[in-house]
């Protein structure tokens, strides 16, 4: 596969990584277009062809990923538009961009909107997709293979406001754990536990407790209560964390988070 990558940011250098260390795409055959000079010379650490002309990072491309900032798609979409192969799909991971949105700006048909996570960084992300009917069988199955690099779940949906409500969940839901994370270390200190080793034993258990979740298939609830003894600790904690309207914050924090999503789509 031969794939050009258009911004080589966070995310564009997450999906590089990603490509890589997967093997789906040679080194010989990934291109990168970055503007900025700095952040070019890191790129071209990673031993691909590393360019300020995101049009010649398009030549012979399978796959174009625009991992620009959604402000700068338009523009950047515009300027593609011609230079992106009949064959090749289009990835766009900005935040809050319509595909049709994509697809316009472009003028390329076989388009698709991703939207991925912080984690996809070293390769633990999560991605939901949506695909413009236009794309091939072919097409769709490089998609999957790019999404892979950095997912280890990767849905598709059918619209672009399922898109929206799984930005407010694994778009934004890393936040929602590293506040978890905080509030559970400053409390650990708080309380007398030096700050190194609090922030150890809560790293552990939070990546440990994800990890038996995968592992068991079981249901949270269950794995919730085989962790609560009747009149335990456990049991005291989750009581004040109940009274507390943990559950309904959650709740109101998503819904949040999923309006604002569908505010910038029609923004667009």
């Amino acid at each position: 596969m031969r794939i050009g990558i258009i911004g080589g940011g966070f995310m564009g250098e997450a999906f590089l990584r990603g490509i890589l260390s997967s093997g789906i795409a040679e080194r010989s055959n990934v291109a990168v277009a970055e503007l900025i000079g700095s952040r070019r010379r890191a790129l071209e650490e990673h031993g691909v062809r590393v360019t300020d002309d995101p049009e010649s990072a398009c030549i012979g491309a399978d796959v174009v990923l625009l991992a620009v900032k959604p402000d700068d798609l338009p523009a950047t979409a515009r300027s593609l538009a011609g230079a992106i192969p009949a064959g090749a799909v289009l990835v766009s991971i900005a935040a809050g961009t319509p595909l049709a949105e994509v697809q316009r700006h472009s003028g390329h048909g076989a388009s698709v909107r991703v939207m991925p996570n912080l984690p996809a960084a070293i390769g633990e992300g999560a991605a939901v997709y949506l695909a413009a009917p236009e794309l091939s069988d072919e097409q769709s199955a490089r998609v999957r293979d790019v999404l892979g690099g950095v997912a280890t779940a990767i849905v598709e949906v059918g619209d672009d406001e399922a898109v929206d409500l799984a930005t407010a969940l694994h778009g934004s839901g890393p936040a929602y754990v590293y506040l978890l994370i905080e509030a559970m270390v400053d409390s650990a200190v708080r309380l007398g536990m030096k700050r190194p080793e609090a922030t150890d034993l809560v790293l552990a258990t939070v990546a440990g407790s994800a990890r038996y979740a995968i592992e068991s298939g079981e249901h949270a609830a269950t794995l919730r209560n085989a962790v609560t003894s009747p009149g335990g600790t456990t049991a005291a904690a989750l009581s004040e964390l109940e009274a507390a309207g943990v559950r309904a914050a959650i709740d109101d924090a998503i819904e949040a988070a999923f309006t604002r999503a569908l505010d910038l789509g029609e923004a667009e």
